[in-house]
């Protein structure tokens, strides 16, 4: 690569960055093709500091958590339905956009279920981002009191994946 080259990739670097800014963009991704053997590829992305929305619409359970609705209810009674689950103290907010998966691969038991114990460090779930598989460790010990989110959902950066009191 040659100086002149790598100088107009950084220019074109900064213009992407200042394309993202100016229209309030949160990630940009461009490949240029410069011949047959000779590419750029170029991701460009910020985070803004925005208040993440509450979901919507209801989570769907599992078998296994429908079947015990009296323990889920009595399990969470320091949280209301009308408060916002990001502000939670307890609440594990996904550090990226991507894809959430409950277990490792299709068919294995679930990371975690809602009573379930964790240790600091346990995987609570994974979020797939550009093909990599992110496993989100429990922040600290606990129980797993509410899950906020269903396998195979798409989540921002911020969305509050789950509970652990």
């Amino acid at each position: 690569m040659t100086k002149k080259t790598r100088d107009q990739d950084i220019a074109f670097i900064q213009a992407l960055a200042d394309l993202l800014k100016s229209n309030e963009l949160t990630e940009l991704e461009v490949m240029r093709e410069y011949g047959e053997d000779d590419t750029l590829n170029v991701r460009v992305s910020q985070v803004k500091n925005v208040a993440p929305q509450p979901i919507a619409a209801p989570v769907a359970l599992t078998a296994s958590q429908q079947s015990a609705p009296a323990a889920v209810s009595n399990a969470a009674p320091s949280v209301s339905s009308s408060e916002d689950p990001a502000n939670h103290p307890g609440a594990v907010t996904s550090p990226m956009v991507g894809t959430v998966y409950m277990q490792a691969e299709p068919g294995a038991p679930a990371f975690i279920t809602i009573g379930s114990k964790v240790n600091e460090g346990d995987t609570l779930l994974i979020v797939e981002a550009m093909k990599t598989m992110n496993h989100i460790p429990a922040p600290k010990s606990g129980s797993i009191q509410r899950i906020l989110v269903e396998d195979g959902a798409a989540v921002e950066f911020g969305t509050p994946l789950v509970i652990i009191e």
